[in-house]
C-alpha cells in the first residue's frame, strides 16, 4: 500500500483503524484477527492492515517505531494510538464511544 492509497482510504471512510505490523511479529499475528473482529462489529469502522516492511513510507509518515501499533483515524486525522501493550476491551470501548458520537 502506498501513502497515496492510504490517504484515499482515510478520505473514503470516516473511521479507519490502521493495524501496523510485520509478518515476523508473532504477537501481531495473534492480535490481528481479534482487532479485526472488533472492528467488524461496527459498519462505520474500516480495518486496514499495514505491513510496515512492505510500506516503509507509511511507517515514516505515521512514526511507527514498534509493532503492533494501532492508530485510529477519525475524519482523516489521527485520533488515538495504541502500542505494544493494549487492552482489547479498552480498544472496543473506545470504538463504541466513537461510533455513538
Amino acid at each position: 500500500m502506498t501513502l497515496n492509497e492510504f490517504h484515499e482510504l482515510l478520505n473514503k471512510h470516516s473511521i479507519v483503524v490502521g493495524y501496523f505490523s510485520t509478518e515476523s511479529c508473532n504477537v501481531c499475528k495473534v492480535l490481528r484477527p481479534q482487532v479485526q473482529q472488533i472492528c467488524e462489529q461496527f459498519d462505520i469502522v474500516h480495518f486496514e492492515y499495514v505491513d510496515i516492511e512492505k510500506a516503509p513510507e507509511l511507517r515514516g509518515q505515521f512514526l511507527v517505531f514498534s509493532v503492533p501499533t494501532i492508530i485510529i483515524f477519525v475524519d482523516g486525522r489521527e485520533y488515538k494510538r495504541l502500542n505494544r501493550y493494549m487492552s482489547l476491551q479498552d480498544f472496543e470501548d473506545e470504538l463504541k464511544r466513537m461510533v455513538a458520537y
